[in-house]
């Protein structure tokens, strides 16, 4: 069974940072290209970054430009967003996704408060 799974969200008071990371198994981890996405409460759901299957290509929403890094560790099949500088608008559910195989994960919870 293909699994995406995030790990590293909770709270972090503005300025912080945080990495979150998201765990893939059951399927050719390397071989797909990935996106983080977000959603925050009553907001639709956002695309923060993607990256291509070899780590080469990366690309980042407006919002998160020059604050949050992507990259992925393609032996152990595990996919990054480090984020810095963070804000309370970056507060939201981070989910990782391979959209060539329609594979998400259960999302972690980014709280971005004083």
């Amino acid at each position: 069974q293909a699994l995406l799974v995030e790990s590293g969200g909770g709270l972090v008071q503005p300025g912080g940072s945080l990495r979150l990371s998201c765990a893939g198994s059951g399927f050719n981890f390397g071989a797909y290209a990935l996106r983080w996405y977000r959603q925050a409460p009553g907001k639709e759901r956002e695309l923060v970054a993607y990256i291509d299957s070899i780590g080469v290509r990366r690309d980042y929403g407006d919002t998160v430009k020059g604050r949050f890094t992507m990259s992925r560790n393609n032996r152990e099949n595990t996919l990054y967003l480090q984020m810095n500088s963070l804000k309370p608008d970056d507060t939201a559910v981070y989910y990782c996704n391979a959209p060539l195989i329609n594979l998400w994960g259960q999302g972690t919870q980014v709280t971005v408060s004083s």
